[in-house]
């Protein structure tokens, strides 16, 4: 389907079932957003951006689920079995989920090469009891990449991997893929919602520098814009796989990047178990 002809016309949308909940977006501001990755010195905010909050229609994608493109809607879906036994055994993930992960991003986007650079594990329970490299779920509006960090993050990855063709492969199209999965039961709390790329404005989008200990990446705070259209799929189960285009060096109208944020689902059972999930992060290049 052409990407001049969208699934989600007004009828499609009316029909699909959805919840209300508080999406959190950056409220307007002069300066750039900063967040530290870790405590920063005495007297410095870990962030600097003030969240405002939203009460929005998240609509189930399931029903739609076959027909959402990445480079459309910026996000999909497939079916996908792991043979990874533990996910919090990180020389697993790699020996394991790496390759798979790999060879599915091939299948689902066509790309000739995948360099898969990064995964984050996330239980807010684990995080509670010390588990440092692990993290809790983001509830607050933004992507992971910028149209200026996810050349400058593609540039550092290649780099750290002696990949010798590194300009060649910046001069063609790539993208930064996320894919994200539960890895233990099915997920009731603090599910993740993806907004369709082709309703977000460019002026929505607020460039802000996330300070990590050795380096300063770039990532977007998103405004809120009445225009915006969520996603998720409810019960997400450890056997299925969502994509999210974080970024896109194609400037031709396909989607360049997808907001994302977990929420508190009011379909939520109150005793309900915390999100268990990782998200593995690759840049993916495309023949040209």
């Amino acid at each position: 389907m052409s990407l001049s002809s969208p699934i989600l016309s007004k009828p499609v949308l009316e029909d699909l079932p959805y919840v209300e909940a508080v999406l959190n977006y950056l409220t307007p501001m002069a300066e750039k957003p900063v967040n530290y990755t870790y405590e920063p010195p005495p007297g410095v905010p870990r962030q600097n951006g003030v969240y405002e909050a939203h009460n929005l229609p998240i609509r189930n994608a399931r029903p739609i689920a076959r027909d959402l493109s990445l480079d459309r809607e910026g996000f999909a879906y497939a079916a996908h079995h792991s043979n990874v036994r533990n996910f919090y055994d990180d020389s697993e993930i790699q020996r394991v989920y790496y390759p798979e992960a790999e060879q599915l991003l091939k299948e689902v986007t066509g790309a000739t090469q995948v360099v898969i650079f990064d995964h984050t594990l996330r239980n807010a329970q684990r995080l509670q009891q010390g588990e440092s490299q692990i993290k809790e779920p983001v509830k607050r509006v933004h992507n992971d990449f910028t149209a200026k960090s996810g050349y400058t993050r593609a540039l550092l990855e290649l780099a750290a991997r002696g990949i010798d063709n590194t300009d060649e492969l910046l001069q063609q199209r790539f993208a930064v893929i996320n894919i994200w999965r539960a890895i233990a039961q099915p997920v009731q709390e603090s599910p993740l919602a993806v907004c369709d790329a082709q309703s977000i404005a460019p002026k929505d989008l607020v460039a802000g520098d996330l300070v990590y200990r050795d380096r300063v990446g770039e990532t977007y705070a998103i405004t809120y814009n009445p225009a915006h259209r969520w996603f998720y799929f409810p019960q997400l189960q450890p056997n299925e796989a969502l994509f999210i285009k974080c970024f896109d060096s194609a400037e031709d109208g396909r989607a360049r990047f997808a907001a994302h944020t977990a929420f508190e689902d009011p379909t939520s059972p109150p005793d309900a178990p915390p999100r268990e999930s990782i998200e593995l992060r690759a840049l993916v290049f495309y023949a040209d």
